[in-house]
């Protein structure tokens, strides 16, 4: 079986920024895409965000995090909701399920097709960081919907209490 690895890639022009998921997209890619919303949150002339998911096989929980919380990073900085453009069922469906049509609008096709887009470089984080990422992740995903919360509350205990353990002597 070949895995299509999970690739991030962005464009901004004329103060529209496109977040493109390309492939497997899973926690691996999560400092890549905190990074991003940081920087996002303070974008000068930024109008419109479009998530382009159209390449992207599988979108794991940890990446829908982020994804969410780019969504915040930009909700009191631009007039309209962020778009997701989706192709994939798969993803479309789980994009329902866990209550992001509340703070996107979703599309399959874009309304336009965007410019040239650059691959960003993968944000190493080692063990601890990442942890920290995934629940901070899961915590946003909790947030936005009862059904959310009730599906991660248990994963998030448990990488709590991982935590927990880790800083005992």
């Amino acid at each position: 079986m070949i895995i299509n690895e999970g690739r991030v890639k962005a464009a901004f022009d004329s103060g529209v920024f496109v977040l493109k998921l390309c492939g497997d997209v899973r926690l691996t890619l999560c400092a890549t895409l905190d990074t991003q919303a940081q920087q996002l949150a303070e974008t000068p002339g930024l109008e419109t965000l479009i998530i382009d998911l159209r390449e992207a096989t599988n979108v794991d929980s940890t990446a829908l995090g982020f994804l969410a919380k780019v969504a915040m990073a930009v909700k009191d900085r631009i007039l309209y909701k962020p778009t997701i453009v989706v192709h994939n069922p798969d993803v479309q469906r789980m994009l329902e399920v866990m209550g992001f049509s509340q703070f996107f609008t979703m599309m399959e096709t874009p309304i336009t097709e965007s410019c040239a887009l650059c691959e960003l470089p993968e944000v190493p984080a080692d063990l601890e960081e990442t942890r920290q990422r995934i629940i901070e992740a899961h915590r946003i995903l909790m947030r936005m919907n009862e059904h959310n919360r009730e599906e991660f509350q248990p994963l998030v205990e448990m990488l709590e209490a991982q935590e927990d353990a880790s800083k005992q002597p």
